[in-house]
């Protein structure tokens, strides 16, 4: 039954706060930043994929995936990149599509679902390396979820272990969450940098996007349905949520995969919570913390948070 006992994190007692523990790490943690060396790959749509590889010399590759606006260089990211690397790993940060500076070509770009992109990191990567493994962060943890759910028992080989942290597993619960007053300062800043991408999109397809009216959203349901839906090819939001969910294909991990949400994670409903799925699952194992925020679990006791600790341990653990 791997629902994990309590966890033995405890936020510091200045930051008992869900919104303090999200907040205080993008704004006051310092981190050296990665040494990374950028590789661009392409894929099938004839679109790019950017890479920062941060190296040892290691046989064993952690792919680090970020959060929704996020990029390699998000301190949780790079705080990530410094444990593996101590450890003896390499890793690599995947940019989502327009996420690493540069607007991607194609009319699509990176949603809570899309998992070929993933796939074809995998790929390209696999052949220099033995063994695989897989860290996501909120967005980027629910494509990583997704992923393995939906490999079921033909995920390949060399991919040993995943861990997920602060995923919206259940994406029409977390929406639903992000649409509450508690939440407004994340949503505008999200709906903001969007808006910014989509007016490069605007730009690059002016016959398919269309920007009238953007001024007006104001949550995840109104801009799924105006544009992530049409422009992945979904009727609505409630069809892109349906389909993308993560929750749907826990049952079908097949390879050692640790999720870990805070209870008192702003973003995230109830629905983002998997026990049953645990419980049913022995690949599957879920930590919930009573305390961590969004994306936080925030340390003053050495140089790591608590989340780049526990899952150096758990991938660690299962890398042989």
């Amino acid at each position: 039954m791997p629902v994990l006992p309590l966890p033995d994190y405890t936020a510091p007692v200045l930051l008992r706060n869900r919104h303090l523990l999200t907040i205080f790490p993008s704004l006051f943690r310092k981190i050296q930043p990665a040494q990374y060396t950028r590789t661009r790959i392409p894929t099938a749509d004839n679109d790019f994929i950017d890479l920062d590889f941060s190296k040892t010399g290691s046989k064993k590759l952690v792919i680090i995936l970020h959060g929704l606006e996020g990029n390699s260089k998000r301190q949780y990211v790079t705080g990530m990149v410094r444990i593996f690397n101590e450890g003896g790993y390499d890793t690599v940060s995947m940019n989502f599509r327009s996420c690493s500076g540069e607007v991607n070509k194609a009319l699509r770009f990176y949603h809570s679902g899309e998992t070929s992109d993933l796939e074809t990191v995998i790929t390209h990567v696999q052949k220099d390396y033995e063994h695989l493994h897989l860290v996501g962060f909120s967005l980027g943890g629910s494509v990583t979820l997704k992923y393995i759910g939906e490999k079921g028992a033909a995920i390949p080989a060399c991919i040993k272990s995943a861990v997920g942290i602060s995923v919206p597993v259940d994406l029409k619960d977390s929406a639903y969450e992000m649409e509450k007053s508690h939440n407004s300062i994340y949503m505008k800043r999200f709906i903001r940098s969007l808006g910014e991408k989509l007016e490069e999109k605007a730009r690059q397809f002016p016959e398919k996007i269309s920007l009238e009216g953007y001024e007006s959203i104001r949550s995840f349901r109104e801009f799924d349905d105006q544009y992530t839906a049409p422009i992945h090819g979904y009727k609505d939001a409630e069809e892109y949520w349906a389909k993308n969910n993560a929750r749907q294909f826990l049952h079908q991990i097949s390879i050692p995969t640790l999720l870990i949400n805070a209870l008192d994670d702003p973003f995230l409903g109830k629905g983002s919570f998997p026990y049953e799925e645990a419980e049913a699952n022995p690949n599957f194992h879920l930590e919930t913390p009573a305390t961590g925020g969004h994306v936080g679990f925030v340390t003053f006791s050495g140089k790591h948070y608590w989340s780049e600790r526990r899952a150096f341990q758990f991938i660690h653990d299962h890398s042989s």
